[in-house]
């Protein structure tokens, strides 16, 4: 099975043009089905994908139930059933024996996200004008201005930015790249950040440069990036932890609480399908009394 999985990977990044992290993600959901597999079905080069079956996927389920919430054993789910459909047009085997079992049912948890107050109590949280100061300000801003996702927000380059038309180009998942207007405010403190950063002798300024380095001259990750957020909330004491992408719940959601269309936040967002974007729709109750009052025509 390791061997098929390696392959299934590779086929992955090389003909779906899948992104290191989604691949990574893949080969680890395969090769703990393997690990589990090998403590039940025994063999001396490892388990058989002949050997698996309905009722073996159920059992691998009701050991993940013990650790897992219900999204994550889907997800390990749907790998599945990808890797077993392609072996089955690989003809390694006749049948997927993943495709039977029933994905467990979901709740829909609403994304964590900050009232506009608290946003804006963030945003100004940041103080000081070191450059690392006044990078974290840029990354704040421009999170909440974008709602790029953070992986998006480490990828661009300087020339990703055009301060001129007040837009960003992103490379989004499955390397689809788009167009994403940013603020005013975002790109000033872009600005401000840049020209600091340019009286540094160190530091590569080029406009293939990275947009955000990390103090050693580098490109900036998404863990750093979710650990300078971590720090500014503790400082401030907000009452509610965020996260980067739960600056980007905040963004979709004050978006549709000011009344723009769904499909217009579909696409600053970056989403392929409306239906995920139907999850920013927790409305506030202001703004769903506001809207009932005006139509209703028996209020």
């Amino acid at each position: 099975m390791k061997v098929w999985i390696e392959v299934f990977v590779e086929m992955l990044s090389v003909e779906k043009d899948f992104s290191p992290h989604t691949c990574r993600a893949y080969r680890k959901d395969l090769e703990q089905f393997s690990a589990y597999l090998h403590g039940k079905l025994q063999g001396e080069t490892g388990p058989d994908v002949h050997e698996v079956d309905g009722l073996v996927i159920r059992s691998y389920l009701g050991f993940l139930h013990k650790r897992h919430k219900k999204t994550t054993i889907a997800r390990k789910l749907s790998a599945l059933r990808s890797f077993f459909r392609f072996l089955v047009k690989k003809g390694l085997i006749t049948k997927n024996p993943a495709e039977t079992v029933l994905t467990p049912k979901r709740g829909r948890p609403v994304p964590n996200y900050l009232p506009v107050d608290e946003a804006f109590r963030l945003l100004d949280g940041v103080q000081g004008n070191s450059v690392l100061a006044l990078r974290n300000r840029a990354i704040l801003e421009t999170l909440y201005s974008t709602g790029l996702r953070v992986g998006e927000l480490v990828g661009m380059d300087i020339q990703d930015v055009d301060f001129d038309r007040g837009m960003v180009r992103v490379l989004g998942k499955g390397n689809k790249e788009r167009l994403a207007p940013v603020g005013k405010k975002a790109l000033r403190c872009m600005r401000v950040y840049l020209d600091r950063r340019n009286q540094g002798e160190t530091m590569c300024d080029s406009d293939s440069a990275p947009l955000f380095l990390n103090r050693l001259g580098g490109r900036l990750s998404s863990r750093s990036v979710g650990r300078l957020l971590d720090k500014v909330v503790r400082q401030l004491g907000l009452l509610r932890p965020i996260t980067p992408h739960g600056l980007r719940h905040t963004f979709a959601t004050h978006m549709l609480d000011a009344g723009t269309d769904l499909r217009m936040v579909q696409e600053l967002l970056g989403h392929a399908s409306l239906s995920t974007t139907q999850r920013y729709t927790h409305v506030s109750i202001d703004r769903l009394m506001e809207v009932y009052d005006k139509a209703h025509p028996r209020r």
